[in-house]
């Protein structure tokens, strides 16, 4: 095992009805940010149970930040946060939504241009950040318990990451009632982004952390025995609610610990969607398996473990029950009718593979990977291999 340090400092309110709570969470001379996304929250009674929580406090309101939260939009909360003079921000909604919170947390205090934050990045330590909570209304991809964020800027085709210590939330609240609401494309997006943030930390070579190997398989197979529940017409609270705390848990730190990580199939998905708008989750979907068989030889330890461990695949070669993996990896994306082909995403995919290429090369990003050694050209074959 790897030398490691943690620290996770957000508290979680899990469960129904937990939303009235958070006025014991926030100061009450807080002058309030609420930032939110498409207005859904306000269908779905979210919106009221956080105005009747927050009743008396100074409670302001931010709404309209988009999937895959874009910079020009935050730029306009960052100034109305300037301008009413805001030092506390609540997120209510998915990990766009607190993503973007997390930039305009680390943007607040910040002196320079505000996208230098990303460009260079420049990492929030601990007090440097605005105050912030969230309360979660799309699981998905763990924002509610880490202190990384991605960003997009829709003028130059970038999509970016920072982070740092300072930018955990406070608390966050987690009421898998919300599910009741969510689209189903959606919560098969949740699904596979929380499946691909496990196989980041997990997928890459055999460990002797025995703990977070064993944790991150059950997540994986509780994703997979609780996708059919939650995919269902009827509302299953009990799933739902397995289905919340897995996303969370796939990605608050605690399984990467210890190990060596990829998130190179993260840094190519990312530039897929800044260049085609296609959901974030089903980039991954897109990627991944065609990361898996371009490196299976340095993969296959790991791919055979997974088969045997979250599949039950017993028979066959190393070699045999590594390929098994990847066409159930496969299976599982297409169950949740996510495609795996970038084609069935766009007819314009003639000259993606180059582009990510160039602008790996431009970012000077040479080493992704676990061990840092996959170059912009093995970027360029795998995206060539998932057309």
């Amino acid at each position: 095992m790897l030398n490691f340090e943690f620290k996770n400092p957000t508290k979680i309110l899990f469960g129904k009805g937990e939303i009235a709570k958070i006025s014991n969470e926030i100061p009450k001379d807080a002058k309030i940010l609420m930032i939110y996304g498409g207005g859904s929250i306000k269908s779905n009674g979210v919106y009221d149970q956080v105005k009747e929580a927050l009743k008396d406090y100074n409670l302001h309101e931010f709404g309209g930040v988009p999937a895959n939260p874009e910079y020009e939009v935050l730029v306009n909360a960052l100034n109305f946060i300037k301008e009413n003079n805001i030092n506390y921000l609540l997120a209510v909604g998915g990990g766009s939504v607190i993503d973007g919170v997390k930039f305009l947390s680390a943007a607040a205090n910040y002196d320079g241009e505000p996208w230098e934050i990303l460009k260079k990045p420049v990492r929030t330590f601990e007090g440097e950040g605005m105050p912030f909570g969230t309360i979660l209304t799309l699981p998905a991809t763990g924002s509610e318990m880490n202190s990384g964020y991605v960003i997009s800027r829709r003028e130059t085709n970038e999509k970016l990451s920072s982070g740092g210590p300072g930018l955990f939330p406070q608390f966050s609240v987690l009421d898998p009632e919300v599910i009741r609401s969510i689209p189903k494309n959606q919560i098969a997006n949740g699904i596979a982004d929380a499946y691909t943030h496990v196989l980041e930390q997990y997928m890459t070579a055999p460990s002797s952390a025995d703990l977070q190997e064993r944790i991150a398989e059950s997540i994986l197979i509780s994703l997979q025995n609780t996708a059919s529940k939650v995919m269902s017409n009827d509302f299953d609270y009990d799933a739902a609610g397995n289905f919340m705390w897995c996303c969370t848990m796939a990605l608050n730190g605690l399984i990467q610990k210890g190990v060596i990580t990829d998130w190179a199939v993260h840094a190519i998905g990312h530039e897929l969607t800044a260049y085609y708008g296609i959901d974030h989750a089903r980039t991954l979907a897109v990627i991944a398996p065609s990361h898996y068989r371009y490196n299976f030889d340095a993969k296959k330890g790991k791919l055979a473990q997974y088969a045997e461990r979250v599949w039950g695949i017993t028979e066959g070669s190393t070699e045999e029950k590594a390929e098994q993996a990847i066409v159930k990896l496969e299976e599982f994306f297409h169950s949740l009718e996510i495609q795996t082909k970038l084609s069935d995403y766009t007819p314009d995919f003639a000259g993606t593979a180059e582009r990510v290429q160039q602008a790996f090369t431009e970012r000077n990003w040479l080493g992704l990977g676990e061990h840092k050694n996959l170059t912009p050209q093995d970027a360029f074959k795998i995206v060539e291999m998932s057309y």
